[in-house]
């Protein structure tokens, strides 16, 4: 089977275990960067050129498509499937994930539990949004933030204002979302593949700040989960029609959270602190699916 990773970099980890897995399996395994792909459109004859040459048809793509590029490396994505090659990640998908508003949106018609969360256009009643979240405190995002960049934590209502009336000179889109408090400042991040969990681990943020992401010093552990947290994370990820994702979860007095969905998770954290083998289950995922 012929295999093509998106991905910026062959050196990066979670694609250099895809690329050591696939070839493990005996399949064919190339890297192509998304942004250098060119699209040919022609009468049923869509294709990828690839560093100014005709890219041969793969029969899946695992896409690694980074937030800055999601438009660029989503119409890839969608080329692919117009050649009719299995992904472990539709372009829809990854453009429903990558909108936090919208992803939320999908998840609260599943049924799918989450913080509050109010999105609201430039709205100046800072006391208003507060109370509809039960704040303060109250957590503020911005919709396009990744590893936690872009995600305040408002302690009282003159710092919610403040923050908020910063985000709107800088016309910025926010959702105000409800502090839960009895998650300690950890949360889960479960690795869905398929239809089936494949492992899970619980980050913890250092001491003095609220996010757990590893990037900014979190630590992180393997953990078991409960019936209904396995199933909220498989809910999360059906209801975005996502094959390969991290679901993240905040544990609190009414249940599992959803707190996002991330249709990119990086790999070395979880093979790291769950010790499974996260990449030879991509790799399955693919043979099983074709």
């Amino acid at each position: 089977m012929k295999i093509n990773i998106l991905s910026r970099g062959n050196t990066l980890y979670s694609t250099r275990r895809m690329v050591e897995e696939a070839k493990a399996a005996g399949h064919k395994v190339q890297v192509i960067d998304p942004l250098k792909c060119d699209i040919m459109l022609e009468r049923h004859k869509p294709t990828v050129i690839y560093k100014g040459e005709k890219l041969e048809k793969p029969d899946a793509i695992i896409p690694r498509i980074g937030a800055s590029i999601t438009f660029y490396g989503t119409a890839i994505v969608r080329q692919f499937e117009a050649m009719q090659c299995f992904t472990t990640v539709s372009s829809q998908a990854l453009v429903r994930s990558r909108d936090k508003l919208q992803s939320l949106q999908c998840l609260s018609s599943s049924g799918i539990d989450m913080p509050k969360t109010v999105f609201t256009n430039f709205g100046m009643h800072t006391d208003a949004i507060l109370k509809m979240v039960d704040g303060p405190p109250v957590v503020i995002k911005v919709l396009e933030g990744t590893q936690g960049i872009g995600v305040n934590l408002a302690e009282n209502f003159e710092s919610a204002q403040t923050i908020l009336e910063a985000y709107n000179t800088m016309q910025s889109r926010v959702i105000a979302q409800e502090f839960i408090k009895e998650a300690g400042g950890a949360d889960l991040r479960v690795f869905v593949i398929g239809d089936k969990v494949v492992g899970a681990m619980k980050r913890q943020a250092m001491e003095g700040e609220f996010r757990s992401n590893l990037h900014r010093g979190g630590t992180a552990q393997k953990i078991s989960l409960s019936q209904e947290e396995e199933l909220t994370a498989l809910g999360a990820a059906k209801s975005l029609g996502l094959g390969v994702c991290g679901v993240d979860l905040l544990q609190s007095s009414r249940g599992p959270l959803v707190l996002e969905v991330n249709s990119s998770p990086g790999l070395e954290g979880i093979e790291g602190a769950t010790n499974y083998n996260i990449a030879q289950e991509i790799i399955k995922f693919i043979e099983s699916s074709i």
